[in-house]
C-alpha cells in the first residue's frame, strides 16, 4: 500500500521553500533547499557572505589615515572607488570620512547625499573657511560614513583660491581642526592637477591611483607622479603613492591581463592583489544614491571593494594580507565572479 506522502507525486507541493522530512516519532527537521543551485541562490549566498564578512571588523589605523584618490584621466573609477572603499572600510567597523573635491558632486550623489547650490559644502570650508564639521553630513544606510559634499560652487573655487593666504593648505588645515574621531579621511579629486588636487596632496599622506584595465592605461600618469614629487619636495613630505588599484578587470580579454602585468612590473608591491571587475550592478549602484555595498552586497563588484578595503586596512597596520586572508576567494580573482553582476 503506498504512502499518503506520495499519493499525489513530486508535484503536489505547489509552494518552493523547506520542507520538511519526518525522523520518527515526534521528530522532524527543516530542510533548506540548496541556495546555489540557481543564480539568485547563489547571489544570495554571496551577500550573506559579503555581509558577514564586512562585520568582522578590522584593525584600526592608530592615526587618522589620509587617503588621496587621485588620477588626471576621466573615467578610470576615481569616484566610484572612492565612494566603494569608503563604504567597505565603513562596513568593516571604521569610521570613515569622504571629501568630494570634484565640482560634479559625483561621490556624493552616489553617497545619497543632497548637494544642491544651497547645501553647505566643501566649497564653503576651502573660501570662506567654514569649519569643516559644519559640512559633514552622515550617509544613509551605512553606519561610521560620512561626506563634506561637493557643490557647483567649486567649479570656481580654483580662481578663488589663487588669492588666498595658504591657498594650497587649506583643506589640510580644516581636516586637522576637525575635532571627530576618524579612521580614514578619502579624498575624490577630480579629473585635473589644479589648485583642488594640490590641496589635497598637502592634506594627505597616501596617494591611491585607480588604473583601468584598457589601452592607454599608464598614459599621462607620468605627470600625475612629476605633481606628487613637487608637492612631497616642497609642501609635503610625507606624501607618497601607497597603492595602485587595478580597475575594469574584464577576465576574458588578454588586454586585461597584459595591462595588469604591465602595471604590476612597473609598480610592484604598489599594487593591490585585489582587482576590480567590470560590474553593471556598480555602474547602476549611484542611480540609486548608494554604493554596490547595499545596492548589491553579493555582486563581483561589491565583494571585490570588501576585499581591497581589508588589504588596504591590513597594509596600513603591518599585517601580510597573504598570510591572514589567502583563503577568501574573491580576492585579485576576477575571473571567479566575473559571472556575477
Amino acid at each position: 500500500m503506498r504512502s499518503d506522502a506520495n499519493i499525489a507525486g513530486p508535484m503536489a507541493d505547489p509552494v518552493p521553500g523547506p520542507r520538511t522530512e519526518s525522523l520518527g516519532e515526534d521528530v522532524s527537521r527543516e530542510t533548506p533547499p540548496p541556495m546555489d543551485d540557481t543564480p539568485i541562490g547563489r547571489a544570495a549566498q554571496l551577500a550573506v557572505e559579503a555581509l558577514g564578512r564586512a562585520g568582522e571588523g578590522l584593525p584600526r589605523p592608530e592615526q587618522t589615515r589620509i587617503i588621496v584618490v587621485a588620477n588626471q584621466k576621466g573615467g578610470v573609477g576615481k569616484t566610484t572607488t572612492t565612494v566603494n572603499l569608503a563604504a567597505s572600510l565603513a562596513l568593516h567597523g571604521g569610521r570613515v570620512l569622504v571629501v568630494d573635491l570634484d565640482p560634479q558632486g559625483n561621490a556624493s550623489t552616489a553617497l545619497g547625499i543632497d548637494h544642491h547650490a544651497e547645501v553647505p559644502s566643501i566649497y564653503d570650508v576651502l573660501v570662506e573657511s567654514r569649519p569643516l564639521a559644519e559640512v559633514v553630513q552622515p550617509v544613509p544606510d551605512v553606519e561610521g560614513l560620512f561626506c563634506a559634499p561637493a557643490t557647483i560652487d567649486l567649479a570656481g573655487a580654483e580662481i578663488e583660491l589663487v588669492s588666498l593666504v595658504a591657498r594650497e593648505s587649506r583643506l589640510q588645515r580644516a581636516i586637522q581642526a576637525y575635532e571627530q574621531p576618524l579612521d580614514y579621511v578619502l579624498i575624490d579629486c577630480p579629473p585635473s592637477l589644479g589648485l583642488l588636487t594640490v590641496n589635497a596632496m598637502v592634506a594627505g599622506a597616501e596617494v591611491l591611483i585607480p588604473i583601468q584595465c584598457e589601452y592607454y592605461a599608464l598614459e599621462g600618469l607620468g605627470q600625475l607622479l612629476r605633481n606628487v614629487d613637487l608637492v612631497r619636495g616642497h609642501l609635503n613630505p610625507a606624501l607618497h603613492v601607497s597603492t595602485i588599484l587595478l580597475t575594469m578587470y574584464d577576465g576574458r580579454t588578454r588586454l586585461a591581463s597584459q595591462v595588469a602585468d604591465e602595471v604590476r612590473t612597473h609598480f610592484g608591491d604598489e599594487v593591490l592583489r585585489t582587482s576590480i571587475p567590470r560590474s553593471v550592478r556598480i555602474s547602476e549602484a549611484p542611480s540609486y544614491g548608494q554604493t554596490v555595498l547595499t545596492y548589491d552586497p553579493g555582486s563581483s563588484g561589491a565583494l571585490s571593494y570588501l576585499e581591497a578595503a581589508r588589504e588596504i586596512a591590513l597594509r596600513g597596520v603591518g599585517i601580510s594580507y597573504d598570510a591572514t586572508h589567502a583563503h577568501i576567494g574573491a580576492q585579485n580573482s576576477p575571473s571567479m565572479v566575473e559571472g556575477i553582476q
